[in-house]
C-alpha cells in the first residue's frame, strides 16, 4: 500500500462536476493498493497516519499530529501510484491490485480513519475524479509498507 499525503489548507474532489467530499485544513491522501497489502497494512499505515507530526505548533516546528490541530481528512484511490515506467513511455499497471481487492481495502482504510474520530471525506473508487487542494508548505509525504 502506498500513500501520497499532502498537508492542506483546503482539498475537494469532484465527480461529473459535483463535489462528493471536500475538507479543510489536514491531509489531501493518495491511496494505492498493491496486490500483496492485507487489513494488517492498511491498519498500520492509517495509525501512521494519523500520528504524523507534520502540523507546526507554536513554535512553528512541525511538531503536532491531526487530531492535535482537529484536521481532517480527504481519501482518493489511485491506483497510478503502482505505475511501472521501466520499459517503454506507456506506464504498466500491473502492479497494482486488481479492482475488488483495491476497493476492500480502500473502503477499510476509511471506515477505519473514522474509528478514530477524525472527519473523513473520500472520492469515488474508479471514478474519473478532479482533485483540487492547496497544498501547506508545501508539504508532501510518502508512506508505503
Amino acid at each position: 500500500m502506498k500513500l501520497v499525503i499532502q498537508r492542506v489548507k483546503h482539498a475537494s474532489v469532484k465527480v461529473d462536476s459535483k463535489i462528493v467530499g471536500k475538507i479543510g485544513q489536514g491531509f489531501l491522501v493518495l491511496l494505492g493498493v498493491g496486490p500483496e497489502d492485507t487489513k494488517e497494512t492498511a491498519d498500520f499505515l492509517m495509525q501512521k497516519l494519523i500520528k504524523l507530526r507534520v502540523f507546526e505548533d507554536e513554535n512553528g516546528k512541525m511538531n503536532l499530529s491531526l487530531k492535535d490541530v482537529k484536521g481532517e481528512l480527504l481519501i482518493v484511490s489511485q491506483f497510478t501510484l503502482y505505475a511501472d515506467c521501466s520499459s517503454g513511455n506507456r506506464p504498466s499497471f500491473t502492479n497494482a491490485a486488481k479492482p475488488d481487492k483495491a476497493n476492500e481495502l480502500y473502503e477499510y482504510f476509511i471506515e477505519k480513519c473514522k474509528e478514530e474520530n477524525i472527519v473523513v471525506e473520500h472520492g469515488i473508487f474508479g471514478a474519473d475524479m478532479k482533485v483540487e487542494l492547496l497544498n501547506d508548505g508545501p508539504v508532501t509525504i510518502l508512506l508505503e509498507k
